[in-house]
């Protein structure tokens, strides 16, 4: 991966009020992600940013999509298993802020 893909995977990261769009790139990400270790996610990752071409470029959900695939790489990288949301503390925190937010 470039220093420019890094650098506009780590701007996709940041906190910002995302799209209906990247909402639901994030959500199909770790829909497919769930029981992938970090070596298939990393290969699904390395497939969105060839499809992507110049990730400075792509739309906003797919820059969500390769973003969220980098996360989730990184998540695995230590943690030795597959994925599942239920072992991803940053989709945890996210449900537990959206029920704090109805309550």
């Amino acid at each position: 991966m470039t220093d420019d893909a890094e650098a506009v995977l780590e701007a996709a990261l940041e906190p910002h009020e995302p799209s209906a769009a990247e909402m639901a790139a994030r959500r199909r990400v770790r829909e497919r992600a769930v029981g992938l270790t970090h070596h298939e996610a990393r290969a699904a990752l390395e497939a969105v940013l060839a499809a992507a071409g110049d990730l400075e470029r792509a739309d906003a959900a797919v820059r969500a999509e390769a973003a969220e695939w980098q996360r989730i790489c990184e998540l695995l990288f230590d943690h030795g298993g597959p994925y599942t949301p239920d072992a991803d503390p940053y989709v945890q925190g996210q449900l537990t802020a959206r029920e704090h937010h109805r309550g």
